[in-house]
């Protein structure tokens, strides 16, 4: 059985993120660990992080993971804003490592006014100095595969793998695979077998023992658009055959997968339960 969950709010603290989690039938749990859109943060309490810890623990939600600000770039050929951005995605890490969450998921960055193989070297570049400045600390990044919209980087395998190739210390970088992304990047999920030809390709280019949590998105845009519009499960371009393959096959049985579906109601019910009820009827 997979183990699925969803990306939730920490409005109130940290820990009603996990309450919001069980509430709705979650098995694990993402969430920012500061607002997205901002900079600065208020500093993480020991209670704060105790209390979190031992929500997780009472309410057997387990594989709580992070998503970075949005403001973060590391591949940005602006200087300030670059090292604005390591700066920034190492108080990303402590913040996780204090509340034991051991991934933070980013997306790779975007170019902008530079190129791709500019961009992937400052990528690369922030990483190594990223790894230097936390040592200490256990959590760890995963590279999210992104949809190419603008200048991202990201969409293609290729990109991946040339920043695992890159970065000195490769081994604390992970993986996480969003399915919408994947589609709109021109990578087909549909049938069996486009999704086995895909996932060959992953693991020849990157590894499939990179990956270490999914993203599971139904795409609002056709395939191979390139713009990043989430779905709800089955109600997009990509129908629900990429999930029933993806949620049997059993080499990731164990890695968790989440959530970030638009949020509200349907009839009074909350689209999460629905969304992991469709999931659930996959498998």
């Amino acid at each position: 059985m997979a183990i699925l969950g969803a990306h939730m709010s920490i409005a109130g603290g940290y820990h009603k993120a996990v309450e919001r989690a069980h509430l709705r039938g979650c098995q694990c749990v993402q969430l920012f660990t500061k607002n997205n859109t901002q900079w600065r943060a208020k500093p993480i309490t020991p209670p704060q992080a105790r209390r979190f810890r031992a929500t997780l623990a009472e309410l057997a939600i387990t594989h709580p993971i992070a998503h970075d600000s949005y403001l973060i770039n590391l591949a940005s050929p602006e200087r300030s804003l670059w090292r604005k951005s390591i700066t920034a995605f190492v108080a990303e890490l402590r913040r996780a490592d204090l509340l034991g969450i051991p991934y933070v998921v980013t997306h790779p960055g975007s170019y902008t006014a530079a190129d791709e193989a500019r961009g992937l070297r400052q990528i690369i570049r922030a990483f190594d100095e990223i790894h230097n400045r936390s040592r200490t600390l256990s959590a760890r990044c995963l590279l999210e595969t992104t949809a190419g919209q603008g200048t991202s980087i990201g969409w293609r395998f290729e990109h991946l793998a040339a920043i695992l190739d890159g970065v000195q210390d490769a081994g604390r970088l992970g993986v996480c695979f969003d399915t919408c992304h994947v589609f709109a990047a021109g990578y087909p999920l549909g049938t069996r077998r486009q999704y086995n030809a895909t996932m060959r390709a992953f693991d020849r280019i990157v590894g499939l023992e990179r990956i270490k949590a999914f993203h599971l998105n139904d795409s609002r845009r056709e395939f191979g658009c390139r713009v990043d519009r989430h779905a709800h499960i089955g109600q997009g371009h990509m129908g629900l055959q990429p999930f029933h393959h993806l949620l049997g096959d059993r080499r990731f049985r164990l890695i968790p997968m989440y959530l970030e579906t638009p949020k509200g109601e349907q009839d009074g019910v909350d689209w999460d339960v629905i969304n992991l009820r469709t999931l659930r009827e996959l498998v």
